[in-house]
């Protein structure tokens, strides 16, 4: 059994406008030293197989076809034995 660990995140060339939002409230409480917030979303996933292989495959898979828009967003993950 595998924990996936899915980061999904906006890629560069896109605006991320609760970013910029957040970003201005920090500045607004005077933490003027973050130049740039970027959101994302996490996602755990737990998968019962064996081989560390097929669920890195899965995890492509779905990250790929469900968890991402791959137009906008790029995803990237870990996986730990359970």
């Amino acid at each position: 059994m595998y924990l996936a660990k899915i980061n999904v995140v906006l890629k560069k060339s896109i605006l991320d406008p609760q970013g910029q939002t957040v970003l201005h409230a920090l500045e607004n409480l005077n933490y003027n030293s973050i130049k740039e917030v970027r959101i994302g979303k996490y996602i755990e996933v737990k998968l019962d197989v064996e081989e560390k292989s097929v669920a890195e495959n899965i995890v492509n898979e779905i990250s790929r076809k469900l968890l991402s828009n791959p137009i906008m967003e790029n995803y990237y993950f870990t996986l730990e034995r359970m």
